[in-house]
């Protein structure tokens, strides 16, 4: 590989150009062949272009639909974006389901935002507490200008408190700050917010008089808001009677497909090695639609195993239990997310996605999106506690493995045909395929 210099003030067809004398042959007909997924509208492929840094071409994901999802007594029709074929018919058949046993329900816990001033002091703490109960007033009243378009949403400063930290790093302070941004993520409001009380704070001690000259250097390091949201959570739940689970399985009866599902949630809370991989699976529903609206799945999902570790040991994030003939599945998780502003608005599939769910506020999406993990958690355990995972999930690759081996037309659908009723694998749709007339 070449090196280059100034890469990111050439046009994207000089990038692409430049790009492609990397390749030879084919590989480079194949590189070039990315102008295929360009927007045919100029404007939309420049918004795209526009949304990153040098950008070359859009990388195309499948955008799905998990239909019938009744939630709190509505019904809604979810997006996904996803590769995996198996995570939507998971959600579906967990939507269909639930429909007919009383559907998700939702609540909101909180909605609270946290961000930190993080800055160095060397003095007595005491001090510094007592200069900060003076200014406090005044970091918040010069930030008037900033919060007062929030505060007419509802939203703004919830409260400022100065954290001595010097137990883990010397002279280590922080300005804990709490918001509520209403509908919007607000992570530009908050850090807009963050560098203001910076600032001022460096200034009104430079001024305070009862410091010595040294106290009066405060050494702001970082201002920024953080991704960790354990006050702005939500819980979704199902339930219903255990004869009620009678029918999901031809193996078990309710009550034991009920505390199979049990011990498979329990385990996920005492084993590491399985907590990650439960809630992998919750976070294949909560990405996707995360995705689908224009939010920060990986904000979301940093914030997700964070908390999943809260108490010192990762664990599996829903909670099973049966209590008096009553199954109940819940999902209580932090979801910091947005309606308005930022992709929410300027990606035109993201306002697709909010019109399908009825352009909910911040609120009821941090619902339909906890609701839509808490199915797709339900679909892949109802599979591992009864036929196991790779049944539905291969089933649903052979689609992927037909077109990678290049399968025809009429090779597909005798395939297709054939495999309702054999084990798919790769090796297993090979022989298939080498067994038939047309396979080259």
């Amino acid at each position: 590989m070449e090196r280059i210099s100034g890469f990111s003030k050439l046009s994207k067809e000089e990038k692409i150009l430049w790009l492609s004398g990397q390749f030879k042959g084919d590989s480079k007909k194949e590189f070039l062949s990315i102008n295929n997924f360009w927007h045919e509208d100029q404007e939309i492929q420049k918004l795209f272009d526009e949304f990153s840094e040098n950008t070359i071409t859009n990388f195309i994901f499948p955008y799905g639909i998990c239909p019938n999802m009744l939630i709190n007594d509505k019904i809604y029709n979810i997006p996904l974006v996803i590769e995996e074929s198996s995570v939507v018919a998971a959600c579906s058949k967990s939507a269909k389901f639930w429909m007919e046993h009383g559907g998700f329900k939702t609540k909101i816990l909180s909605t609270t935002k946290k961000g930190q001033v993080h800055f160095l002091w060397s003095g007595e703490s005491s001090k510094l507490f007592h200069f900060f109960s003076l200014v406090k007033s005044k970091l918040l009243i010069n930030a008037d200008a900033i919060t007062q378009n929030m505060e007419k949403r509802g939203g703004g400063i919830k409260d400022v408190v100065l954290v001595d930290k010097t137990h883990t790093l010397e002279n280590y302070y922080q300005l804990d700050v709490s918001f509520e941004t209403c509908d919007a993520m607000g992570a530009n409001f908050i850090n807009t917010v963050l560098e203001k009380f910076g600032e001022d704070l460096k200034i009104l001690a430079r001024d305070y008089d009862s410091f010595n000259h040294s106290e009066k250097d405060i050494d702001v390091i970082m201002c920024i808001l953080s991704n960790y949201t354990p006050e702005c959570t939500v819980t979704a739940y199902v339930e219903c009677h255990i004869d009620e689970l009678d029918h999901i399985s031809s193996s078990f009866s309710g009550r034991e497909f009920a505390s199979r599902f049990e011990k498979a949630v329990n385990i996920s809370k005492i084993d590491v090695n399985r907590a990650v991989t439960h809630n992998k699976g919750i976070f294949n529903g909560i990405d996707a639609l995360v995705i689908a609206t224009g939010n920060d799945f990986r904000a979301i999902e940093a914030c997700g195993h964070a908390y999943a570790a809260r108490d010192g040991q990762y664990r599996g994030l829903s909670s099973c239990t049966i209590k008096d003939d009553i199954f109940r599945f819940e999902l209580t998780i932090p979801l910091a997310v947005g309606t308005v502003g930022g992709l929410t608005k300027l990606h035109p599939m993201a306002k697709v996605s909010l019109k399908l769910l009825n352009n909910p506020n911040a609120k009821d999406l941090m619902g339909l999106i906890a609701c839509i993990g808490l199915a797709q958690n339900f679909g892949a355990l109802r599979s591992l506690v009864t036929t196991g995972i790779q049944k539905g999930h291969m089933k649903m690759h052979l689609l992927n493995i037909l077109n990678q081996l290049g399968a025809s037309k009429d090779q597909i659908t005798t395939a297709k045909n054939y495999f309702k009723h054999h084990t798919v694998s790769f090796q297993a749709v090979r022989d298939f395929l080498e067994q038939t007339q047309n396979f080259h």
